[in-house]
């Protein structure tokens, strides 16, 4: 196997491969779970695979979801069983043998507020949920659910008010750090021979008559023009799915409509609890989910017809969501605790029903034009279903002889051995001086390649201290994130390889040059990128707070917009 490492000198490769003018058999389009997920499951079939993703790795949809792995509860009261069943089987896979290290079992507090009926019906739902979990090849992967009375619930979690429920029902599902997945999924498709090129936007398609036969792509960091051929292309693009249909010519048979949803990150102590919550809304639900030493809240259901690379929350939405949760808690957040926010856009395929909450989650597959392949909608949970369809279409076209997908027996980079140094973690702990906590965090967030790390804190013992203004990272995670995990700029470090930005109050300016510094040696900046990426990061949080204090869409979309994506020194020089 090739390296799974995604190193400045990995991303040369790619680039010298992908210009070379050899036809690949499929190019992938949109480096989100799904175009990563495709990107996989055409390599580990024997296919030549490129994979172009416009910003960063997971930069739209992928890293800013509710970082759940769920089979979705609420579809089973709209009787989509298959889509439950679907769900739930990935859940399991995920949970057991494809990212353990990733994801991991979650437990959930549904409040009842009426005697009698609800229990039973919400029971019911609940206990079909667990069984259908149990339908596939493996184990729940989770533990059951239980009932409990009001007293139980408190107890469990003391921060509710007790005359906000009658009683309370316990389940589990999973959760997962979406933007790593995808960084793992990428590492790992580079590891079985894919091409994978972030910052590389495609401008135009090739064509030979109606086929398509690639792509143009300009690569933004070498502000460089180029075209890869292939003989297959998939656009798994979501939200942006319609817009790379028009630069072909041709409307898919489908069209993706985009649904804000925006989430809220407050400290662990505001909330006392040893569970997570689910609440109902006037329109979808609510969840309260544990993360570290935070907490989640979300999520919102909007329709967003505005810029799709900088969703924005508005004050309105921000107020929604802590008027929501306060209605259960006996003390009340207030917008003080709140120490991140961010929005994401699910691409929802439209032609269903105006409301975007109605809107299908289930996914499609179509060829509008021999050559491409474009799939869209679905859910984070079902990507590797998505990139198997996806790519059973793509082998329609390719021909005889492409063997099946077996990406359900492929773990992710970090996962073969990750059991085994969780067991050791004591042992690391006391052989490079850290904690047992910060080994448990490593593991959690790396698993088996936590190796990788270590190889570095031993020749240099410093990176084992913690970040500068971010002290639940430590400085090898930063240097690592440029080093290895495909890392181009400051805000992919802060946003997407760490959580920094919606992890600490200051949403990570104080850590922004500390992390630049170290970014530097491996990049190759000089003092004057360093100064212009802290200078950039700096304004996207000023703008993003700016932006919460609108009320509206609209208003705040224009505020955002006032600072444009990163550009690196060579576009600038151009």
């Amino acid at each position: 196997m090739h390296s799974a490492t995604l190193s400045p000198a990995a991303r040369e490769r790619s680039l010298a491969a992908l210009s070379s003018g050899q036809e690949l058999d499929v190019l992938v389009v949109g480096g989100g779970v799904t175009g990563a997920g495709c990107a996989l499951d055409a390599v580990t079939r024997g296919l030549s695979v490129g994979l172009v993703e416009a910003r960063d790795w997971a930069s739209g949809t992928s890293s800013r979801s509710s970082k759940l792995i769920h089979g979705g509860l609420r579809y089973l009261e709209m009787l989509d069983f298959g889509l439950v069943r679907e769900a739930l089987r990935e859940r399991g896979l995920l949970l057991q043998r494809l990212a353990p290290h990733l994801v991991r079992p979650v437990p959930f507090l549904y409040p009842l507020r009426h005697r009698g009926w609800e229990r039973l019906y919400a029971g019911a739902g609940v206990l079909l949920y667990d069984t259908m979990s149990l339908s596939g090849n493996h184990a729940r992967g989770v533990p059951a659910h239980r009932h409990l009375t009001r007293r139980g619930a408190v107890r469990a979690c003391p921060s509710l008010r007790p005359e906000a429920l009658v009683g309370a029902l316990q389940y589990y599902d999973a959760q997962v750090d979406d933007a790593r997945l995808v960084t793992c999924l990428v590492r790992t498709a580079a590891a079985h021979g894919a091409h994978p090129l972030s910052r590389a936007r495609v401008v135009g398609f090739l064509r030979d008559g109606d086929r398509v036969t690639g792509a143009r792509v300009h690569d933004l960091e070498t502000d460089r023009v180029f075209e890869v051929r292939a003989r297959q292309v998939i656009n798994a693009t979501g939200v942006w799915t319609d817009d790379i249909q028009a630069l072909v010519g041709e409307r898919g048979p489908v069209q993706v409509r985009a649904s804000k949803g925006i989430h809220l990150v407050v400290p662990r102590d505001r909330i006392h609890s040893t569970t997570g919550l689910i609440l109902r809304t006037e329109t979808s639900v609510l969840f309260v989910i544990p993360w570290g030493r935070h907490w989640l809240i979300g999520t919102t259901d909007t329709d967003w017809d505005l810029d799709k690379a900088h969703p924005a929350a508005t004050s309105r939405d921000i107020d929604y969501l802590l008027e929501r949760v306060n209605e259960v808690l006996a003390t009340p957040l207030t917008r003080d605790d709140v120490e991140g926010v961010y929005a994401g856009l699910r691409p929802l395929l439209s032609g269903h029903s105006d409301a975007t909450a109605k809107l299908s989650r289930e996914h499609t597959v179509a060829s509008p034009v021999p050559g491409l392949v474009m799939v869209a909608g679905g859910k984070y949970t079902t990507y590797r279903v998505m990139a198997r369809d996806a790519v059973d279409e793509a082998v329609r076209g390719l021909g005889e002889g492409v063997p099946a997908s077996c990406t359900d027996r492929v773990p992710l980079h970090g996962a073969e051995g990750y059991v085994a140094r969780w067991n050791q973690r004591r042992r690391i702990a006391r052989q490079y001086g850290l904690s047992v906590e910060r080994v448990e965090h490593l593991l959690r967030r790396h698993g088996a390649a936590v190796d990788e790390l270590l190889d570095l804190l031993r020749e240099d013992p410093a990176l084992g201290e913690p970040l500068d203004g971010a002290d639940d990272y430590l400085r090898v995670e930063i240097v690592y994130a440029a080093s290895a995990e495909g890392a181009l700029h400051l805000e992919d470090v802060l946003t997407r390889r760490t959580h920094i930005s919606i992890e600490t109050f200051d949403r990570g300016l104080a850590a922004a040059r500390p992390a630049a510094d170290l970014i530097a040696p491996v990049l190759g900046w000089d003092a004057e990128r360093v100064d212009r990426e802290v200078a950039h990061y700096v304004a996207r949080v000023h703008a993003e707070r700016a932006a919460h204090e609108q009320a509206d869409d609209e208003a705040a979309d224009a505020v955002r917009l006032g600072v444009p994506d990163v550009v690196p020194a060579v576009a600038l020089a151009a």
